[in-house]
């Protein structure tokens, strides 16, 4: 069915409006889509007036289909309105059918009717209650809006809640983590201490030279712990510096005992005293440690750091190398006074080889070069009433002051001996209990040789020492290994045998000490064969004219091989050959620790 109305005036426009709200009430339109279909049609209508003219509302139910009705609007203008040409303004409404097609059948030709006051009156009631309807259904979407903004408000609050939790445990999560950076920081930065505090200590502790162990803390500390450092040492005459100014910080250090820190703030270093900065040094802070040791300090560490102050960790760590410093220090110089005082006994103790017609005689001493370079190594050669020639060597056991105070000894006993005669047994005999009597504890070996110019017979005897090598006239030579006596001064009466050799002219006999011909990881023989090699390799006129040089040449090889854990004694007695132009002259001599072997 379709329906056209001609609207001109605004009367025309409220007479189409009553009418199709009456037809989409009548069609079952729900209240709300008649509400929104009058509002769009009423407001296309307000617009048409505006232009004026004569439109055409035209209302076409016809599409509706079982179950469905169907409402379609169109509004054109007239042919002669000012708007013609315009294109027609139309909408469709469909909805499920409720009245049926008979219902929208029913309608009047004109569903509008009158415009009188009864009937704008129901138009107007009627259109209220559309309204009503929609306020009722905009009041229950305000309420679900209510009801869904305080489901999100609380959301909100929820989430907002959620993240303060997560921002407080992020934020704790990285306090955890930088304090954990900052723990494993510290360690890191304690274990560089300590090791770097066990590597200064060995170095110090390594050298027996004070002068090295002064001129090494600077290269130690400098620039990763000080700017400056400066060690004063009391008792160092030898300075080349000269009398220098010393801080009062570091006087007061000695008074005290106690480390000082002069500056222009706190230190805060712990067991450190402050005081004012020092008029030597007025813009840097100064560290003054004293170098203590068992009975009184040594002298003072005075540092400057490295940046602006310490960290009091460092300085902790600087105390403690400044005492292990000093212990070092102390060591040192104990080591150097017991090494002057050895050394001074072994140079006055080095015989002067006598000269003696007929025998020329050639020593050496070379001390260890491990350690106090002092031992028991010693030798010595005196004449006898008889006109013989008494050479010994012999080695002490152990090194130091002690072996050789107890070697003087020996040597001291042995010429005493000697003044009432008797063979090389005989006074090696008397040696061992006078050894056994006076050191209990204390073990020495040595070898005896009696020649005489005069006499073609050597006679010797050993006590548990290397044994004396020959060589003969014609360059071969032989070891004297007859069997020797025990060590002098073990717990064991003996009587040490003698032995005799024919000697003749132009012999050579070598006497020496197991730091010459032993190695520790060759064992001895080997050395005792390559002395004999040596001495074999010179020839008779060699040996008369240079003795001397001869020794040296002996000592090179078998001494060239690396550093000497013990001391080293050769004692060389030649026996002239009178068909040797020059062989009556008469030699001797000695070279002693403080010139060595070339």
């Amino acid at each position: 069915m379709t329906r056209t109305w001609c609207i001109t005036t605004v009367t025309d426009a409220a007479r189409a409006r009553i009418a199709l709200a009456r037809l989409a009430a009548v069609s079952g339109l729900p209240a709300v889509e008649r509400a929104r279909l009058a509002s769009a049609v009423s407001g296309r209508l307000r617009q048409c007036l505006t232009k004026g003219g004569t439109w055409l509302l035209t209302l076409d139910t016809s599409g509706s289909t079982a179950g469905t009705a169907r409402l379609h609007a169109v509004l054109t203008p007239s042919a002669d309105a000012s708007a013609d040409g315009e294109p027609p303004w139309e909408v469709t409404v469909s909805w499920p059918e409720a009245g049926g097609a008979s219902a929208v059948g029913s309608v009047p030709a004109d569903p509008a009717g009158p415009a009188d006051p009864p009937a704008l009156a129901e138009a107007l009631l009627g259109a209220d209650e559309d309204t009503a309807v929609v306020l009722d259904r905009l009041a229950e979407q305000e309420e679900l809006v209510a009801f869904h903004r305080e489901e999100l408000h609380q959301t909100n609050q929820g989430v907002l809640a959620l993240h303060a939790e997560l921002d407080a445990a992020g934020r704790a999560q990285r306090e955890a983590f930088a304090a954990e950076r900052a723990a494993r920081t510290e360690a890191e930065n304690a274990r560089h201490r300590l090791t770097f505090l066990a590597d200064a200590s060995a170095v110090l502790t390594a050298s027996l030279n004070h002068e090295e162990i002064v001129r090494r803390l600077p290269e130690l500390l400098v620039p990763t712990y000080a700017r400056d450092v400066d060690v004063w040492l009391f008792d160092d005459e030898d300075d080349p510096r000269g009398p220098t100014s010393h801080p009062a910080a570091a006087v007061r250090a000695v008074r005290t005992g106690r480390p000082q820190y002069a500056a222009d703030h706190p230190g805060g270093l712990p067991g450190v005293d402050d005081h004012p900065p020092s008029a030597l040094s007025p813009t840097r802070p100064l560290l003054c440690v004293p170098l203590l040791t068992r009975r009184a300090p040594l002298g003072v560490l005075t540092l400057s750091p490295p940046g602006e102050r310490w960290d009091p960790d460092d300085a902790v760590m600087l105390i403690e190398l400044a005492r292990r410093a000093g212990i070092a220090l102390d060591n040192a110089r104990r080591f150097e006074h017991n090494r002057d005082i050895a050394e001074t006994l072994q140079r006055a103790l080095l015989t002067e080889l006598p000269a003696t017609p007929g025998l020329s005689l050639a020593a050496r001493y070379l001390p260890a070069t491990h350690g106090l370079n002092i031992g028991g190594d010693w030798y010595d050669a005196f004449r006898q009433p008889d006109g013989s020639l008494i050479t010994v060597i012999g080695d002490v056991t152990g090194h130091g002051l002690h072996a050789a105070v107890m070697m003087s000894q020996l040597r001291t006993a042995l010429r005493a001996y000697a003044v009432d005669g008797g063979s090389p047994g005989r006074l090696l005999t008397r040696l061992h209990r006078f050894l056994h009597h006076l050191q209990p504890d204390l073990y020495a070996t040595a070898v005896i040789a009696r020649l005489h110019p005069d006499e073609p017979t050597l006679t010797w005897a050993a006590a548990g020492h290397p044994p004396p090598v020959l060589r003969l006239p014609d360059g071969r030579v032989r070891t004297l290994d007859a069997k020797p006596g025990a060590m002098l001064g073990i717990p064991l009466r003996q009587d040490i045998a003698d032995h005799t050799e024919r000697l003749e002219p132009g012999s050579t006999l070598a006497l020496y000490t197991d730091g010459l011909v032993e190695r520790r990881a060759q064992g001895i023989d080997p050395g005792i064969e390559r002395l004999a090699a040596a001495l074999g390799s010179f020839g008779s006129r060699e040996l008369e004219a240079d003795l001397e040089g001869s020794a040296d040449r002996i000592l090179h090889p078998l001494l060239s091989d690396s550093e000497r854990d013990d001391d080293v004694c050769l004692l060389l007695c030649h026996l002239h050959d009178r068909s040797i132009p020059g062989a009556l002259r008469p030699s001797g001599g000695h070279r002693g620790a403080e010139q060595g072997h070339e």
